[in-house]
């Protein structure tokens, strides 16, 4: 019987380490902000190049005519 419980304990301790491990094994200063969170799940929309700027942006080569 004492070696029952023993065992209950050891699986119990186990169990326990393994839960703390997953949870607080992470950041080394925790979970990020709330709102750090916020800016994560929402992807980065680039603005569009006006079509003035863009044009500059090309190389030479590109606008020399073609034969």
């Amino acid at each position: 019987m004492t070696l029952l419980l023993l065992e209950a304990l050891a699986a119990l301790l186990i169990f326990v380490f393994i839960v703390w491990w997953t949870m607080f094994s992470g950041r080394n200063k925790g979970e990020l902000p709330a709102d750090a969170e916020q800016d994560k799940a929402q992807p980065q929309v680039q603005q569009p190049v006006p079509a003035a700027k863009a044009s500059q942006d090309k190389p030479e080569a590109d606008t020399a005519p073609r034969a």
